[in-house]
């Protein structure tokens, strides 16, 4: 048997791209990383593998707290990682669901061609840097009062269809239809509101971007032809989440979670970890104000689209419509929701396996339900839920679908991205945002655009692990198959 040491730490090889921790002292169940020898050593080089043993702690976790192959040191639970917590007899933590509530992307199809595009990159990259707000702080796509919010909050995208920021094809296509059942607004703060009312259609800073990417390959023709991709076309990808009022949200709730629930607090190891029992008042108010921030972050993204399509039409100067910019899929990547699984009794031991609802976490993870799933939308049932993972700016991104084996290893989830190699400070110490920019448009004829040169240095591709190596280890896993790879044309950034 394989082993790998990491610094006190003994994972032992279970299958390949499977190593596992076994329990010891409080865990309730093992901690298994997925990835090759080469990523797992980069994986180890932070606090993940530390993270993702404390995350075994939180009672109720089934079977085992999985860390993705793009995993990377988070808040108390680590970014790539997944957690199944009983839903009756365990715990929802916010800390495990992450501060960007409904983080995710989204990719619209074009009928564009790259061709079509080239030598138009400049101007398409300032109209879209000067029409979709980003960078920290307000401003919004849409002016709205505390009314609007309210009900984006209660009906997702179902609002923006309303009132004319998006088609009934855009809601097909997207998870959950772009409304999450069981949110409550009334249980989002006043000041997570107020927080949420001027950024609604934002895209905000850090690693949220909107990018014009090329179709370079296409790996399964039947697939393709399904999610409508085709080589040498033109997609867009978009990347943000619920913007300040998921932050507060999550912050409201760590804060009563530190005041109502003490005793389990001090149960776990790390206090980022909190969480409220099952069946709590708390868990049920946490539950529906995440249901409601998920709402808002869709309607975000759905508001950048809207005013994505609008760019296009005026720089190509024919419509949407007839440029065929239809939403492929949208899908959250922090998240936490009721879904039943087959499962062992939640840290007994036992080889009895039995159907659990249970709290699915996926904190920079994505759903990846195969086909025949009732959840997968009716597009692509017959071919298995479209997974979109994003890349660097500077190596591309892929588009893949779920896996056979996803229910079966992983909850049905897989990574959500690259995952970071190197902090924010270290990257600004490490390159000049000026001098990526310049190399990226130089070399590799890729547009940046950004609020400031920091936000880019941030962002380099160095800065993020190797996307070809995350996404082959999901697909020979048989959690996310791949189906497409794109590559960058141009990028705007916070």
């Amino acid at each position: 048997m394989t082993t790998f040491d990491a610094d006190g730490v003994t994972l032992e090889q279970i299958r390949e791209y499977v190593w596992e921790v076994k329990p010891e002292g409080e865990m309730r169940t093992p901690a298994r990383v997925l990835a090759s020898e080469a990523l797992l050593e980069e994986i180890s080089q932070d606090k993940t593998l530390e993270q993702l043993q404390n995350a075994t702690h939180l009672p109720g976790m089934t079977d085992y707290a999985i860390c993705m192959p793009d995993g990377h040191q988070g808040y108390g639970f680590p970014v790539g990682g997944v957690g199944a917590l009983d839903a009756e007899d365990g715990c929802i933590s916010p800390g495990a669901v992450g501060y960007d509530i409904n983080c995710g992307v989204r990719m619209m199809r074009t009928n564009l061609t790259y061709e079509e595009v080239k030598g138009r990159e400049e101007e398409l990259v300032d109209s879209l840097f000067a029409n979709v707000p980003s960078g920290l702080g307000g401003g919004g796509i849409v002016e709205s009062g505390i009314d609007d919010v309210e009900e984006i909050l209660a009906r997702g995208v179902d609002w923006a269809l309303e009132n004319g920021h998006a088609v009934e094809e855009d809601l097909l296509h997207c998870e959950d239809e772009g409304m999450r059942e069981g949110a409550d607004p009334s249980k989002v703060s006043q000041k997570a509101k107020d927080r949420g009312k001027n950024q609604i259609g934002s895209l905000g800073s850090g690693n949220h971007f909107l990018e014009v990417q090329r179709v370079t390959d296409v790996f399964d023709d039947k697939v393709g032809e399904a999610f409508g991709l085709s080589e040498d076309q033109i997609v867009v990808l978009i990347h943000c989440g619920s913007r300040g009022l998921g932050h507060q949200t999550c912050n409201d709730y760590l804060r009563k979670i530190e005041q109502q629930h003490q005793g389990m607090l001090e149960q776990l190891p790390d206090k980022e970890l909190a969480a409220a029992p099952a069946g709590s008042q708390l868990a049920e108010d946490y539950y529906g104000a995440m249901n409601a921030a998920i709402n808002f972050a869709w309607v975000n993204r759905q508001l950048i689209m809207h005013r994505t399509r609008k760019v296009f039409e005026r720089v190509f100067e024919r419509s949407w419509e007839e440029m065929e910019m239809d939403l492929l899929y949208d899908v959250a990547h922090n998240i936490a929701k009721k879904e039943t699984h087959t499962v062992g009794s939640a840290g007994d031991g036992s080889d009895v396996r039995e159907e659990r609802e249970l709290y699915v976490h996926r904190k920079g993870a994505t759903r990846a339900f195969p086909k025949g799933h009732p959840e997968v939308p009716a597009a692509y049932r017959d071919v298995g839920q479209p997974v979109i993972i994003p890349g660097s700016m500077g190596a591309g991104s892929y588009v893949l679908r779920g896996g056979e084996a996803s229910m079966d290893l992983t909850f049905g989830s897989t990574a959500h991205g690259a995952g970071r190699l190197m902090s924010r400070t270290q990257a600004k110490n490490d390159y000049w945002g000026g001098d990526v920019q310049q190399e990226l448009e130089d070399q590799e004829q890729i547009y940046v655009k950004a609020q400031s040169g920091a936000t880019i240095a941030e962002e380099a591709p160095g800065v993020y692990k190797d996307v070809d190596e995350v996404v082959k280890v999901s697909d020979e896993l048989g959690i996310g198959d791949k189906v497409a790879r794109t590559f960058p044309v141009c990028n705007i950034k916070g």
